[in-house]
């Protein structure tokens, strides 16, 4: 068991997020790393929900000025794609912390879901996946990498569509909401 104390910045914010706001839920951390970072269990502790959790910085400010207002934050991810196979977590949470707003945005996804995503976005051939989660001033959440400018302004604009690239409704009060029903705690 080493070493102690070692949660990143990210798992922090999940773990104070979960016991803030989910007052009759249990967040435990893993003594050795399995490739869960977080577990959550009910009050009764007989429900769990593992997770996974990154951390993104936001790189709104680098994208340029046609994406300042409308957008809220944009964050890098370098995904390992055999570890987002080989993964046993429940859901993967990305922490989205951006300059414009106090509080980070949650997208809380189901991993199976995930995967299937992001095999059908990036295909699965490269090691390391680059994705990129964007959330828009009307809390609209994409996956936006390799889009063309276009595309990008039409997200900031709000007519955008693509289902697959579409992570609205794993956003913030929409994703938790997939966890609390595992954990039969809504």
């Amino acid at each position: 068991m080493t070493p102690l104390f070692t949660v990143h910045a990210g798992e922090y914010l999940v773990g104070s997020y979960i016991e803030e706001h989910f007052k009759r839920l249990n967040v435990w951390i893993p003594s050795k790393d399995t490739g869960i970072d977080l577990l959550v269990t009910d009050h009764e502790n007989l429900c769990t929900a593992s997770l996974q959790v990154k951390f993104g910085k936001d790189f709104l400010p680098i994208k340029g000025t046609h994406l300042q207002d409308p957008l809220r934050v944009w964050s890098w991810f370098t995904i390992d794609k055999d570890k987002l196979r080989e993964s046993k977590a429940d859901f993967w949470i990305f922490v989205l912390r951006g300059f414009k707003k106090h509080a980070p945005d949650f997208v809380v996804v189901p991993t199976d879901e995930y995967r299937k995503r992001l095999g059908e976005i990036h295909g699965m051939k490269k090691k390391k996946i680059q994705s990129y989660l964007c959330v828009t001033e009307r809390n609209r959440c994409w996956e936006p990498r390799n889009l063309k400018r276009d595309d990008e302004i039409r997200i900031a604009a709000g007519t955008f569509k693509d289902p697959v690239r579409d992570f609205t409704s794993y956003l913030n009060q929409n994703g938790w909401g997939a966890m609390l029903k595992r954990l039969n705690a809504r």
